[in-house]
């Protein structure tokens, strides 16, 4: 297997050289600053315990990968930007290539689908960081992260285990996993936090605004009958696995969206976070004022440049409680 990684941001750039650092096949597809500083000196990739220049093959769009049979594309980009990546594809790539999603959300698995007839989902539990062109932090050590990997919509087939088996022979812990969207469910609700830390400041990611989005995401899933995976369940299978330190004597600062603000991103991903909330929320005649509201806000401060924390948990409660 040779597997291309398209999208070498913080998840993708850490799992590209982590398969490359144990001997596999590896091209990664990274575009503007941050491509070209891979191209011309390496991908630099820190962690608790080492700092190394992964001399991993990276171009800048699918045309210009001689593709093969035995290619695994993964799919490591933020969500919004899977479709421009999926069109990118079609055409260039056989229709039954594995298409493996390793992103956050779930709606890019059903998008793969409609042009590919082989698509797995992974559900990341990896805490990386990217900020700067060229390099990449893995914040967990020495297990990089989780990713378990099943077929979409559900099932597993030999290159579910065989990926399974490369993942941990790279630093991860990875399994088989049969029904792997009810576990990426259980993410999502996770990550409605994220747009508050890139809002509000990690500090309030634990607070009142996180219970309220987390609730809504609930009934949310609940009345379109779409089942989760229990926090009971997502904690076992965390275990003592991840374990964050410094790097270089600094904690990671945020998340993927309070990244994406730091970098000065003018899109973020919650659009397929809160929003997905929100859209199984109008569907199913759920309310959800505080996704919409974060859903909103996020995008909002994202277009404005703004720098992570710029409002305070109040001015969002304020705002709810206006409306």
């Amino acid at each position: 297997m040779r597997f291309v990684v398209y999208g070498a941001g913080g998840i993708g750039g850490v799992l590209g050289a982590r398969l490359f650092e144990h001997g596999h096949d590896v091209v990664l597809i990274a575009r503007g600053a941050h491509g070209d500083a891979i191209r011309q000196r390496g991908l630099v990739v820190e962690s608790p315990d080492a700092t190394v220049t992964v001399p991993v093959d990276c171009v800048a769009t699918p045309t210009q990968i001689a593709w093969r049979d035995g290619d695994v594309v993964l799919l490591t980009m933020k969500s919004q930007d899977t479709a421009g990546a999926l069109e990118a594809l079609v055409g260039r790539v056989g229709p039954q290539t594995p298409i493996v999603c390793a992103q956050n959300g779930v709606a890019n698995e059903r998008a793969a689908l409609r042009l590919f007839a082989n698509v797995y989902g992974v559900c990341v539990m990896c805490p990386t960081t990217y900020l700067k062109a060229g390099v990449v932090q893995a914040n967990s050590a020495p297990t990089t992260g989780i990713m378990d990997i099943g077929r979409y919509p559900s099932g597993v087939d030999q290159l579910t285990v065989d990926v399974a088996r490369v993942f941990s022979e790279s630093t991860y812990v990875s399994e088989p996993h049969p029904d792997i969207m009810r576990a990426k469910y259980q993410k999502l609700l996770m990550n409605l936090g994220n747009s508050i830390e890139a809002t509000c400041g990690r500090s309030s990611r634990g607070g009142v605004l996180a219970s309220r989005a987390k609730a809504e995401g609930v009934a949310a899933l609940t009345a379109a009958g779409i089942d989760f995976a229990t926090d009971e369940e997502d904690a076992a299978r965390r275990g003592d696995h991840l374990q964050m330190r410094p790097i270089r004597g600094a904690h990671r600062g945020g998340g993927s969206t309070w990244q994406s603000f730091a970098r000065g991103s003018r899109t973020v991903e919650t659009d397929y976070l809160n929003g997905e909330i929100v859209l199984l929320g109008r569907q199913h005649g759920v309310p959800t004022p505080v996704n919409e509201l974060l859903q909103r806000l996020a995008r909002e401060l994202a277009l404005a440049g703004a720098e992570p924390g710029s409002m305070s948990a109040e001015e969002v409660v304020a705002r709810l409680e206006r409306a």
